[in-house]
C-alpha cells in the first residue's frame, strides 16, 4: 500500500486504524473467556485479569513482529521515514536518525503494547461483564 515508501506520510494515520482490529480481538477473546471459563458470566475483575494476560502475551510477541516487519517485510522503512522526517521539517537529521531505529521501535512497541493493552482490557472488560440473573424463588 506504499505506507513504508511513497505514501509514508500516511503511515501514522493509517496505522491507527489497526486500533479497531485490536479492540475487536480483545472483545472476542474476553467473550470467549466468559463463555468457556465462567459459564457465560464474568465480573469486571475477571475480564480485566484475562485481558492483562492477553496483553502480556501480545507484549512478549511484539519484538518478534517488529523484527519480522523491519528486517524481512520492509527493511527500507527506517531510511524512508528518516528522509521523510527531515524533508518535512519534523526533525533534524540527527534527531531522525536517533529516533527511527530498530532498538527504539522495539522498546516503544513493548511499552506501548503493554500500556494500551491494559487500558483496552479495562474498557472491554466493562462491556463484557455479565452477572447471573437473580432467582425469583
Amino acid at each position: 500500500m506504499g505506507w513504508y515508501s511513497d505514501k509514508i506520510a500516511d503511515h501514522t494515520t493509517m496505522t491507527n486504524f489497526f486500533a479497531f482490529v485490536a479492540i475487536a480481538i480483545y472483545a472476542f477473546a474476553l467473550l470467549d473467556k466468559r463463555k468457556s471459563s465462567y459459564d457465560g458470566f464474568m465480573t469486571w475483575k475477571q475480564g480485566f485479569v484475562s485481558g492483562i494476560v492477553l496483553s502480556l502475551f501480545i507484549t512478549l510477541l511484539n519484538p518478534l513482529a517488529t523484527l519480522l516487519i523491519h528486517k524481512v517485510i520492509s527493511p527500507e522503512y527506517f531510511p524512508n521515514i528518516i528522509a521523510y522526517a527531515i524533508e518535512s521539517g519534523q526533525a533534524t537529521k540527527e534527531e531522525a536518525k536517533a529516533y527511527f531505529t530498530l532498538s527504539s521501535y522495539l522498546v516503544q512497541g513493548a511499552i506501548f503494547s503493554l500500556i494500551v493493552g491494559v487500558f483496552t482490557s479495562a474498557i472491554v472488560a466493562f462491556f463484557v461483564k455479565r452477572k447471573p440473573k437473580e432467582s425469583l424463588v
